[in-house]
């Protein structure tokens, strides 16, 4: 398991951590268990960004929510209980979606959802970064 970061300069309150499975960093195109990589993007109001490409080599359930750690959200297609309870043990918001879906497209619906109403576990994931 290893990941490439870049560092943002968006970084502080009001912004969540989103890792989206991708096969090919375009599209929330996996299932948790057998994902290969891990695009995750710092969303706020005013900005988005990847902040790290995590690739996973391993299928180790453990190692992948560890190197999940510090993301609030994560997409993909599919998951186990097992894995999805561990996620979720761990302060991770699990969204499945069972159609492929575009990254873009969600980014820029998490960005409106910031800028506008945000339903409930959004606003408690910014206070809490707030808190």
């Amino acid at each position: 398991m290893n990941s490439i970061e870049i560092k943002s300069k968006e970084q502080g309150q009001g912004t969540i951590k989103v890792a989206f499975a991708t096969t090919d960093l375009s599209n929330i195109d996996s299932h948790f268990g057998s994902a290969t990589q891990f695009a995750v993007y710092e969303i706020s109001k005013v900005s988005t960004a990847v902040s790290k490409i995590i690739k996973v080599t391993p299928k180790d359930t453990d190692a992948t929510v560890k190197a999940l750690l510090g993301t609030d959200i994560v997409y993909f297609t599919n998951i186990g209980a097992t894995a999805a309870a561990k996620l979720i043990n761990n302060g991770i918001f699990t969204i499945k979606y069972k159609e492929v879906t575009s990254i873009d497209s969600e980014v820029d619906k998490l960005k409106d959802m910031l800028n506008t109403n945000p339903p409930p576990f959004i606003k408690r994931i910014v206070e809490k970064k707030v808190a």
